[in-house]
């Protein structure tokens, strides 16, 4: 059976490669990549340029500005950086199919059975390096039996990273001296790097059966542990995983804990450490290749009655309902039109999704003819079958289907397809006492309706609007006639009063006035309407019309 082969890329300035290739290279002066951290920023990634200048990962800005004064800096975009390293993993896949990310910088690969292809190790690393050389990206390579050894290889091997090193090493004098040091002998940036600075570009190959010694001389901070663990282990001697690996596990456990050892026997292949491959991303698409161009509605219409079956097939292999579906048209002259559409309700049945597609038909432009249709449902949401069991739940389930059919959904997406989903809204209720408050608009097609509206304890009006201030009221009588809106108002009976008080913990400006006492009044006019008198706070009260029962 053959060794197990795994393979480490390791991309040691990906944030900032990143960005100088979305510069496209035209930034010349020493660049570096800055983050947060507590209360200052550090320098997180390097280009090659800022690394000569002697900067150096985790260095304050200051510090390096003081430096080189003509350092260009970005913030760290750490979502962005994982995007990228995902589409590196998506390039890596073309090596071999089982390709994992390693955050916050690295590709994890099994290639096992995969080098012969590419003319054996040697040259599948030789390709590897070339392509990310062109892809203006710096790489270093581990190959080993193992993941640990693999990664310690990339990141730790001979030229790629410095040796950690105790106190007392002859070479680590003061930093201050060091500083002068490195000051007298500061190297202009056309200067090849030295055999201290990190080698670009390299791979490192551990023949197959030969973890140990390809580790032996390699730093314990190559086992992939903690800051603090790595600073223990030198300060008591221990500088070399050949130290630690001759040493009783027992005893290294008791004394460093159990992730030391875990890390050692991972790295040495006597513990298996499995590989998560990346997931591919699940597209719900479908096209249809043309023969000839078309350009006719049927033609068009006939095309999408063969497309959207084994959409809904898919979709329903997944239980997934589409909610957003687009379709594009691609023409005989190389250009595209699509049209989108939104639905109201997941659906998986062409029944549901085509009527609404063939009311946006009308936008699509056919050009010098189309030969390329794809329908894609770009946006998705679950769909749980339901389990029935017996008449009873079957009888259930009728009844329910009858009362709650999809025919509200439908129209709202046919409606959504001419005026735009979000115009179409619907009132739930709300948990606040304030009647302005009493209910929120969501959009419908985004909300289920609701079924039963909590009953208020006191009459409501069927309209309300912004209070209107009305005059002839004496302070809490409501028996006078009164004018509103241009209108002499007679009040033949009142009920109240119903007082209500504004929400203290929020500042609402429509309530300064104060705590307001409600009445229900019924006008000779025909008018029930509903008045209060605000009492006064912030401003001045009075009496007020805020809403109409008819």
């Amino acid at each position: 059976m053959p060794h197990r082969r795994i393979m480490c890329i390791w991309f040691p300035r990906l944030g900032a490669e990143r960005l100088l290739r979305l510069e496209r290279q035209t930034i010349e002066a020493p660049f570096a990549v800055v983050q947060d951290d507590a209360q200052r920023q550090v320098l997180w990634s390097l280009c090659a340029a800022a690394s000569i200048m002697g900067l150096q990962r985790g260095q304050p800005l200051r510090d390096a500005q003081a430096m080189c004064p003509s350092l260009r800096t970005r913030r760290r975009n750490l979502h962005a950086e994982q995007r990228f390293l995902r589409t590196l993993g998506r390039w890596a896949g073309k090596f071999s199919p089982w390709v994992a990310l390693e955050d916050p910088d690295s590709l994890m690969m099994d290639i096992t059975g995969c080098a012969h292809l590419f003319g054996g190790e040697g040259a599948l690393t030789d390709q590897m390096i070339t392509e990310c050389t062109a892809l203006g990206l710096n790489a270093q390579i581990g190959l080993a039996d193992t993941k640990g050894a693999a990664w310690a290889l990339a990141h730790y091997g001979k030229g790629s990273a410095p040796h950690d090193r105790s106190g007392d090493a002859i070479d680590q004098e003061a930093r201050a001296t060091r500083s002068r040091a490195a000051k007298r002998h500061r190297r202009s940036p056309d200067m090849p790097p030295e055999a201290g600075d990190r080698a670009l570009n390299s791979h490192h190959i551990a023949p197959a059966g030969s973890a140990h010694s390809a580790l032996r001389e390699l730093p314990v901070a190559a086992l992939r542990i903690t800051p603090a663990l790595t600073a223990t282990l030198n300060r008591l001697g221990l500088r070399h995983i050949g130290e630690l690996s001759g040493q009783p596990r027992a005893a290294l456990a008791r004394r460093f804990g159990k992730a030391l050892v875990q890390r050692l026997d991972q790295a040495l292949g006597s513990t298996h450490e499995p590989i998560c491959p990346l997931r591919a991303p699940t597209c719900f698409a479908v096209r249809l290749s043309l023969p000839e161009p078309i350009g006719l509605r049927d033609d068009i219409i006939a095309a999408l009655d063969r497309l959207l079956p084994r959409l809904c097939l898919h979709l329903k292999a997944q239980s997934q309902g589409a909610r957003h579906i687009r379709l594009e048209a691609f023409r005989s002259d190389a250009t595209m039109d699509s049209i989108e559409i939104g639905l109201a309700r997941p659906g998986d049945t062409p029944e549901r999704i085509r009527p609404v597609l063939i009311m946006k038909l009308d936008s699509l432009e056919a050009g010098f003819g189309i030969d390329l249709l794809r329908l894609e449902a770009t946006r998705t949401e679950a769909l749980h079958s339901t389990v029935l069991t017996g008449q009873l739940g079957a009888g259930q389930h009728i009844v329910q289907q009858q009362a709650n059919s999809h025919r509200i959904a439908d129209l709202i997406g046919r409606l959504g397809a001419k005026i735009g989903l979000e115009r179409i809204t619907r009132h739930h209720p709300a948990n606040s006492h304030i009647p302005e408050k009493s209910h929120q608009t969501l959009a419908a097609a985004w909300s289920e309706p609701v079924k039963k509206w909590p009953l208020p304890r006191l009459k409501r009006p069927v309209v309300l609007w912004r209070p209107e201030p009305i005059n002839g009221f004496q302070k809490m009588q409501v028996s006078a006639p009164f004018h509103w809106r241009g209108r002499q108002m007679t009040v033949m009976v009142s009920h109240g009063p119903e007082r209500i008080a504004p929400e203290w913990w929020l500042e609402d400006p429509n309530w300064r006035s104060g705590v307001r006492d409600y009445w229900q009044v019924s006008c000779a006019q025909g008018d029930q309407l509903w008045l209060f008198f605000a009492h006064g706070a912030a401003i001045s009260g009075g009496w007020f019309c805020h809403g109409s029962f008819t």
